[in-house]
Formats: C-alpha cells, sequence, structure tokens
C-alpha cells in the first residue's frame, strides 16, 4: 500500500521535523503537528517545496480532549493511511533529586504514553473498519533497561513497547500493521540537553531514512542505529541481577 495520507506528531523538530522531509513529495498530503508553530511552518515550507500538500496543527498534545477532538476530526475528512505518534518528552533527573518532580511527572507519562495509546487506539478502530494502515510509535531502547537515572522515561517507553506489541497482534487480523520504532542516540534538541555520553549518534535525516524505508516493509520493529539492535540482543543473555548491579550504580 503507498501511504499518500500521513500525519506526524512531534514534527517541529527532531525525528518529526526530518521524517516529514522523507515523505514530502508529490501526491502526498502531510499532518504535521507539533507545539512550536514558528518551527513547526518552517517544516511545513520546506516540505510544500518538495511538493507535498501540507497541513499543520499547533497544540499541546497532553490536551486528550483535544487530541482526540483533533485526530477524529482529520481522519473524517482525510482518511489516514499512516500515522506516526512520534512526539516525546525526555531528561534525565538531577543528582540531588530522588525522584521526579510531580507536574514533570505527569507531562512526561502523558506526552510518551497516555497520549500516544489514546491516538493510537482511536486510528486502531478506524483502520481496522478500513482493513488498511499502518500505526508507528516511537519509543526508546530506554525500554529495554531499568535507567536509575530517568526511571520515568525508561518506564513510559516500555509500557508504549509493551502496547505497541499487544496492538499490533490485535490488529494484524484487520490488515493494519503497528510499528514500534526503538531510537538510541539521535542528534536532536531532546539528546543535545543530555549531559551523559551520547554512543552512536546519528543525525535525524539518517534516522529518518532508514525507519521509512522500514516501515514500508511493515517491520514490526525498527531499532536505530543498528549498534542498539546489537547491545540489545546481547542484553538478553546478561542475567537481571547483573544488569540491576550495574545500572544501580549510575
Amino acid at each position: 500500500m503507498v501511504s499518500n495520507s500521513i500525519l506526524i506528531t512531534g514534527a517541529s523538530s527532531g525525528i518529526g521535523a526530518a521524517l516529514a522531509r522523507v515523505y514530502a513529495g508529490q501526491g502526498r498530503r502531510l499532518f504535521l503537528w507539533g507545539r512550536d508553530n514558528a518551527r513547526l511552518e518552517t517544516v511545513a515550507a520546506a516540505c510544500r517545496a518538495r511538493g507535498a500538500y501540507v497541513e499543520t496543527r499547533c497544540f499541546d498534545i497532553v490536551d486528550f480532549s483535544a487530541l482526540i477532538q483533533e485526530l477524529d476530526g482529520l481522519d473524517s475528512k482525510n482518511p489516514l493511511d499512516l500515522v506516526f505518534f512520534n512526539a516525546g518528552l525526555g531528561g534525565s533527573l538531577p543528582q540531588d533529586r530522588a525522584g521526579q518532580d510531580p507536574h514533570t511527572a505527569e507531562k512526561m507519562a502523558g506526552v510518551n504514553f497516555t497520549a500516544p495509546a489514546i491516538g493510537a487506539n482511536l486510528m486502531a478502530e478506524r483502520m481496522a473498519k478500513r482493513g488498511a494502515g499502518q500505526i508507528v510509535l516511537v519509543g526508546s531502547v530506554a525500554a529495554s533497561f531499568p535507567l536509575p537515572m530517568a526511571p520515568l522515561y525508561s518506564g513510559s517507553k516500555a509500557g508504549l513497547a509493551m502496547f505497541a506489541e499487544a496492538l499490533g497482534l490485535r490488529l494484524k487480523r484487520h490488515g493494519v500493521f503497528v510499528t514500534l520504532v526503538s531510537p538510541g542516540f539521535i542528534d536532536t534538541p531532546m539528546s543535545q540537553s543530555l549531559t551523559e555520553p551520547r554512543p552512536f549518534l546519528i543525525t535525524a535525516d539518517h534516522a529518518a531514512a532508514i525507519i521509512a524505508r522500514k516501515v514500508a516493509r511493515h517491520a514490526r520493529r525498527v531499532v536505530i542505529p543498528w549498534q542498539f539492535a546489537m547491545i540489545l540482543a546481547v542484553s538478553k543473555c546478561v542475567p537481571r541481577v547483573v544488569m540491576r548491579a550495574v545500572l544501580a550504580a549510575f
């Protein structure tokens, strides 16, 4: 199936903006959502220059009522072939804090898990009725590790990973595909804010090109860069007690 009608959340920067540029082209209808209107319009202009029809919406995705209303209205007018729930919120805990600030925790959990889960469920029902479509959930390799420096981030992404797998199993019978993207370190504003090392760093454009190729093949999971796929495979052979002991040192 050729995806001509595509929604990308978190499209104002990073992987979302890079995905928009990758998919921009003649005959493509791109719907780009983000929180920063100026940056979103810059991305939209670049996509229009490549021949795509582009509509933008600027709102906070953790306004769940607005999310449902916007997504329901958009898909009713323009049935979506491909949806990227890409918006994410990261960050590690300061050394002087034992736990996440409650308001920050609410926001991070909402952006990383609740919003994509709500959106994916809405699109699952609509795509299943059409018998076609693909939902892409952008998580993180952090989902596979209990990171003491970022417990809420890794936890929210772990929840998203399990949700993606379960939803994919449910939708398979309806001809709808679900892909989980698990990035490692990508050169985006989110990763640039980190003080920790960023091994195997790749650009957002490189990441988006890989994602688009594998999404076109209906891959169940995409781990980028490839070195992290190797790390995840090796980590499965490491006893959990050993992993916990190593991570506890951070």
